[in-house]
């Protein structure tokens, strides 16, 4: 079959591909080739898809439902093959094996349509939450295994092209400085250090077999829990802009989810704060102008 990249796959890895990058050009081939050589049947290519990744739902030459993902080398699939390695099925998708490809995962099976953003949202975070707890392990002990990227590593990059952005667009300055501020505050003092999710939300965490909810693609990274639950803080983010009760809302939803998972609050407001403003800027920087408008605005409720 034809192996047509979703359109929104294809408009956000527009808008950040190096120049010259042709992965998508080879896509096609490439996932023929990673069909081929495990024997799999193709059954579709999962549409809408995600952001990073073409994910095609297969069978396995023996029958068993499968999920190939193939991503590109800066979505840190290796990391990602890595993450799921060491997690073991606890929490999140099963690997299906160690390593062939490059850039290519053979996964296991959920069901890529029912997430537990389906959920009502009290139950839905409920959820969520659990699942993410399980996920924060110590990370692997061994020399030789995958080099993780830590939390400071990671926003210190991101620091960096929010200054950019608040030097381009002055109105930015204010949200900007007060979110690099607290990165410099929680990163003086990080209270553990913890194999993290690294993209956690609810459309991250998909109904399964064996379990009833299991997260999948992360984007795995070394630091604070808090960090991790920060993206979750915001989900349904156009739902609480729309409310009227949106801030008193999201207060409460900070102080819930770091009392159910002993988080220190002010750490995860902290953290909150730098991610959505980091969202908000990157987001305005490549012309999403209305989400952009909708996670400023949160940011400026914390």
């Amino acid at each position: 079959m034809a192996f047509e990249p979703p359109r929104r796959l294809v408009r956000a890895l527009g808008e950040t591909a190096p120049q010259g990058d042709d992965w998508l050009e080879k896509l096609p081939e490439t996932a023929q080739q990673a069909v081929a050589v495990r024997e799999l049947t193709v059954e579709r290519v999962q549409v809408p898809g995600g952001r990073s990744s073409l994910v095609v739902l297969v069978r396995q030459a023996d029958g068993t439902p499968a999920v190939l993902k193939l991503a590109p080398r800066r979505a840190r699939p290796e990391s990602e093959r890595a993450a799921l390695a060491h997690w073991g099925g606890l929490g999140a998708v099963q690997l299906l094996e160690p390593f062939t490809t490059e850039g290519v995962l053979l996964l296991e099976r959920l069901h890529p349509d029912v997430s537990v953003r389906s959920l009502p949202e009290s139950k839905a975070l409920l959820e969520a939450a659990g699942t993410l707890r399980r996920l924060w392990v110590e990370p692997p002990a061994d020399e030789n295994a995958h080099r993780f990227e830590t939390v400071a590593e990671r926003t210190g990059r991101q620091a960096e092209a929010m200054r950019a952005g608040a030097e381009a667009e002055p109105e930015l300055a204010p949200l900007v400085d007060a979110a690099l501020a607290a990165r410099e505050e929680l990163l003086a003092s990080p209270p553990e250090h913890h194999l993290l999710h690294g993209t956690f939300r609810q459309s991250k965490v998909l109904a399964g077999e064996r379990m009833p909810w299991l997260a999948v693609g992360p984007d795995p990274v070394v630091g604070e829990c808090a960090f991790d639950l920060a993206r979750l803080v915001r989900d349904r983010v156009e739902d609480l802009i729309a409310s009227p009760s949106g801030s008193a809302t999201t207060r409460r939803r900070v102080k819930r989810l770091a009392e159910s998972l002993e988080v220190d609050q002010d750490r995860l407001r902290g953290w909150t704060l730098f991610r959505a403003v980091e969202s908000g800027v990157r987001a305005h920087r490549v012309g999403r102008e209305k989400d952009a408008e909708l996670l400023l605005e949160f940011a400026g409720w914390l």
